[in-house]
């Protein structure tokens, strides 16, 4: 898949965040789990049961200057749906830290209120993206995944060391075929690491309580 055929077919990228973070987002760029915790110092015991095993519940995270950060749950996954889902080995731990090094976009509008359904009355602050922007700075770092990787519940689909492929390696074609249409193609693009100099890259901010 082309840059070009992406923005095309998905001209906006959706990102769900904390309500009243954009001043820090704005300062900081959009930071993965494990750059956070890396910002914030976070080593040890501490690291390893927010980065490493499942978030039954959001986790606050005192980082200094920047205050308290809150780290989004993991509540749509568990070890014992990842064991019967995890391809080539994977381990569950493992699992979760290749999702902690990666900020998460999702490609339509539909996916982004499927997601803030799920936080029912809990009032969210959404990032509108322009996809081209964001893959001419950041394309090196970006794959793309056809499931919802942060999603594992009966009958999950497999996952593993091969689910995020480089934009010219995802299976676009093949995808668009299985699922009959662009719509359901791509599920969501995922930058490793961070977003810095956020800014530049966002078309308008919304507050949504679905």
């Amino acid at each position: 898949m082309t840059k070009e055929d992406f923005v095309v077919h998905y001209p906006l990228l959706y990102h769900m965040a904390e309500a009243d973070t954009w001043q820090s987002i704005r300062t900081l760029g959009l930071l993965s789990t494990s750059a956070l915790l890396d910002l914030c110092g976070s080593v040890g015991e501490e690291r390893r049961r927010i980065e490493s095993q499942h978030r039954s519940q959001s986790t606050p995270l005192a980082c200094g200057k920047y205050g308290t950060i809150l780290i989004r749950d993991q509540k749509p996954m568990s070890d014992v749906a990842l064991r019967k889902c995890l391809t080539s080995g994977m381990t569950p731990a493992e699992w979760y830290e290749t999702l902690n090094r990666k900020v998460f976009f999702w490609v339509t509008e539909k996916r982004l209120n499927n997601m803030l359904g799920a936080y029912r009355g809990h009032e969210h602050m959404v990032l509108v993206l322009d996809s081209s922007k964001l893959l001419s700075r950041m394309s090196p770092s970006v794959t793309l995944s056809p499931i919802n990787s942060g999603s594992a519940r009966r009958k999950a689909a497999p996952r593993g060391s091969e689910t995020f492929c480089s934009l010219q390696d995802y299976p676009f074609d093949v995808w668009r075929k299985k699922r009959r249409g662009v719509s359901n193609a791509i599920a969501e693009l995922a930058v490793d690491w961070s977003v810095p100099d956020i800014e530049g890259l966002v078309i308008r901010i919304e507050r949504r309580d679905q």
